[in-house]
C-alpha cells in the first residue's frame, strides 16, 4: 500500500471535494426544514485507492457510486455525514492541512455550521437563519429551494406558533 501524505489529500480535496450544507424539507422539524452537513470527495474508479486511503486516514465515511441513477457516470464518492465525525475527524484534518483554493472559505463556513449544530443553535430561529445564510453563501448559487421560499415558510411557521 502506498503511503499518501496528508498534504496530497488536502490538494486532492481542493480539486475534487465538497463541503456541503443543505436545507431540505422535513415534516419532523417544527420549522419544516432539516439541515444536512456532508463532506464529499469524488474520483473515477481507477483512483479508488485514493478514496480508500483518505477514508482510512480520516477513520470515517463510506464509498459509494457517485450517481447511481446515471449509467454514464461511473465515478465513486467518499461521503462523511455523521456530525461527530465531521467535528472530530474531518474538520481537524483540514485545520491541520489547510486547503489553498477558494474552497477554504467554504470549509470555514462548513466548520462554523457544524459547530452551530453541535451547540444546538440550528434549533433556534436565529441559529437556523445564520446557518441558512452560511449555506447559501457556499459552493454555488444554484439551490433546489430558493432562500426566499425557506424564509417565507419560516415566517409562516412562526406565525402559526
Amino acid at each position: 500500500m502506498i503511503n499518501i501524505p496528508d498534504s496530497y489529500f488536502s490538494g486532492f480535496v481542493d480539486g475534487e471535494g465538497c463541503f456541503y450544507v443543505g436545507i431540505v424539507p422535513s415534516k419532523f422539524n417544527k420549522n419544516g426544514f432539516q439541515i444536512i452537513t456532508e463532506f464529499h470527495v469524488s474520483q473515477n474508479p481507477r483512483g479508488r485507492i485514493v478514496l480508500d486511503q483518505l477514508k482510512n486516514r480520516l477513520g470515517c465515511g463510506y464509498i459509494k457510486p457517485n450517481h447511481k441513477a446515471s449509467t454514464d457516470d461511473v465515478s465513486l464518492v467518499l461521503v462523511v455525514k455523521d456530525n461527530k465525525d465531521l467535528k472530530e475527524k474531518v474538520i481537524p484534518f483540514f485545520l491541520k492541512n489547510p486547503l489553498i483554493s477558494g474552497k477554504y472559505q467554504d470549509f470555514l463556513k462548513f466548520k462554523e455550521t457544524v459547530e452551530l449544530i453541535s451547540q444546538g443553535e440550528h434549533l433556534t430561529d436565529q441559529g437556523f437563519k445564520l446557518i441558512l445564510d452560511l449555506a447559501y453563501s457556499m459552493n454555488t448559487t444554484h439551490r433546489r429551494i430558493p432562500k426566499g421560499v425557506i424564509l417565507s415558510r419560516l415566517k409562516s411557521s412562526q406565525a402559526i406558533r
